[in-house]
């Protein structure tokens, strides 16, 4: 049996008749209802309770199951659902955690051009890679320990600071491929940003499922 055909590691935080649900090969209409199923069994079992540990299983699922494990999950989910928004905090907290040093400078870059957005996502000035690993975290840990609108918004607003600051990062690199690739990233933030944003507020209106 190929990689592609093997069934998908079960997720951390599940209970056994939910875990038993996570497909291999499936129909995208089956698929879509465990994606949705297993986000809201995280969200509800993590809003849940206050014991630190689960928090912390929570906060790192992606180290505990592998990105590729949550990826099979959740990527395909649309941006305005719950495995959709989950999918891009998670994502976001593994780039940040993973090129911290590189995040960090382009985020330095745009906090002058995006004052409001900074504030909004709160890191710690001035902004290193420590400080952009702890709003990383915060943003979302704030999904089971506070109000997932706000952590939802903060990690769309830290898109948009970062997204300007590659902007300006881009323009100044001599290499035009490498300038278009950032230039692409940057646009790929601001979308992000929205759709994050957009998750927010459907949070807020009971709609976000």
């Amino acid at each position: 049996m190929t990689d592609h055909h093997r069934r998908p590691r079960r997720p951390a935080m599940l209970d056994p008749y939910q875990a038993e649900q996570v497909p291999g090969d499936v129909d995208p209409t089956q698929r879509s209802d465990v994606a949705h199923a297993t986000a809201r069994a995280l969200v509800q079992g993590g809003r849940a309770t206050e014991d630190p540990a689960v928090h912390e299983r929570l906060l790192r699922l992606v180290e505990a199951e592998g990105l590729d494990t949550i990826a099979e999950l959740w990527a395909d989910s649309p941006p305005g659902s719950l495995p959709g928004a989950l999918w891009r905090l998670y994502l976001l907290r593994e780039w940040v955690r993973r090129d911290a040093p590189t995040i960090a400078e382009r985020y330095r870059m745009g906090m002058s051009a995006a004052e409001v957005h900074d504030v909004v996502a709160g890191v710690a000035s001035p902004p290193g890679p420590d400080e952009v690993r702890a709003v990383a975290d915060a943003v979302l840990s704030g999904v089971y320990l506070a109000d997932l609108a706000v952590a939802l918004e903060r990690a769309g607003a830290f898109c948009r600071v970062l997204a300007t600051g590659s902007a300006v990062d881009a323009g100044l690199m001599a290499d035009d491929a490498a300038a278009g690739r950032v230039t692409r990233g940057a646009s790929g933030l601001v979308r992000t940003a929205e759709e994050l944003e957009r998750a927010a507020a459907l949070w807020r209106a009971g709609t976000l499922d």
